[in-house]
């Protein structure tokens, strides 16, 4: 049975006041936060952006959907949670200040922003799913102690995974620290020494500290590598290099702990894509990166594979091409929704419904 996608276009740069507009004319007609009951805790995930990157989703957009939850009667909180690497979102103090900079603040979204310090055990859940590659997950408690999930997400290119909508909001987004980095762990990239000029952009934008320049050659420590894949994103001569083997098992990863966050939830969960400024790169990039299509729309579903699925059709439909395929030739993104698929977190084919 195909699962249903509720889809309404947006123009290129449309105002912020008719987007929401659409935007609350998308939640009524669809229905999906339906399964909302008074009293239920509802955690809302998204991404509050990286300093210096403007591409994630527009608080405005988060006010209205908050807003609607809260008509619900119940409780609401927006959410996010820290980062492997270095820079601002890396511990939960700085992180709530970028966000509040970024307009995510209590006042203004009208619940509370919170950002979960997962140094702390009692904010992880271990979460036994028996997968093929992940056993137990670490996924901030937040989400597993939630009554229901809203995703909000914003549908851009990544370089591990090809694209990131739905799933990876709630697979990567969700986890603790210990999380992402047991699904980060089998990308370590390595050097092809005769193709490394030493120039040092690598060491340079790594995040962690873990590339030095030894005889003007680039080194990994592997012990402090987090598999973000940053320095390859920068060599000019590429000779950073990750086996593809190993970012199809970031994809499977990923989809396994989505499959963690919300098994017990699959009938209380809605996930919303927001394909407008669609980037090359994931917004945890500290500075803007280029837009490699039109925009879109935003699209609403109870089921995150069909909610991701109906984004990348519909994106390179209007594009004439697979954008995502041609940003990241290496790295298939279908691929992770088919593996999410056969977890059972929901359905490739859909029905595609304009407003």
């Amino acid at each position: 049975m195909k699962s249903r996608v509720y889809f309404i276009a947006v123009g290129n740069e449309e105002e912020a006041s008719s987007v929401n507009n659409k935007l609350n004319a998308l939640l009524k007609e669809s229905k999906v936060l339906d399964f909302i009951r008074p009293g239920y805790k509802v955690a809302v995930k998204m991404h509050f952006g990286e300093e210096g990157n403007t591409g994630f989703v527009n608080p405005a957009y988060a006010a209205v959907i908050c807003g609607q939850i809260l008509k619900k009667g119940c409780e609401a909180s927006l959410s996010d949670t820290n980062t492997l690497y270095r820079g601002r979102r890396l511990n939960s103090e700085d992180h709530l200040k970028l966000a509040a900079e970024h307009g995510f603040t209590e006042s203004s979204m009208g619940v509370k922003v919170v950002i979960p310090d997962d140094t702390n055990k009692e904010n992880v859940s271990s979460v036994d799913i028996g997968q093929q590659l992940i056993k137990s997950a670490k996924v901030c408690r937040l989400y597993i102690d939630a009554d229901a999930i809203v995703a909000i997400s914003h549908f851009k290119g990544h370089m591990l995974t090809g694209f990131g909508g739905a799933i990876k909001n709630i697979g990567m987004g969700c986890a603790s620290r210990e999380g992402k980095l047991a699904q980060h762990c089998d990308v370590s990239p390595v050097v092809y020494a005769d193709q490394c000029e030493g120039c040092a952009e690598c060491e340079k934008a790594c995040p962690a500290a873990a590339i030095s320049i030894i005889n003007n050659k680039s080194v990994i420590d592997r012990s402090k590598c987090v598999g973000c894949a940053s320095c390859m994103a920068v060599c000019p001569t590429m000779a950073m290099f990750v086996d593809l083997g190993s970012g199809i098992k970031v994809q499977e990863k990923m989809a396994e702990y989505a499959y963690a966050v919300i098994k017990e939830k699959k009938n209380r969960s809605a996930f919303i894509n927001f394909a407008l400024k669609i980037n090359k790169e994931c917004d945890c990039w500290g500075a803007e990166n280029p837009r490699i299509a039109p925009d879109a729309g935003i699209f609403i579903s109870n089921d995150p594979v069909s909610a991701d699925k109906a984004t990348l059709d519909l994106v390179n439909k209007l594009s004439g091409r697979d954008v995502f395929r041609e940003a990241h030739p290496d790295h298939e993104g279908i691929r992770h929704l088919k593996y999410a698929e056969g977890l059972g977190l929901g359905n490739l084919d859909y029905e595609l419904i304009s407003l």
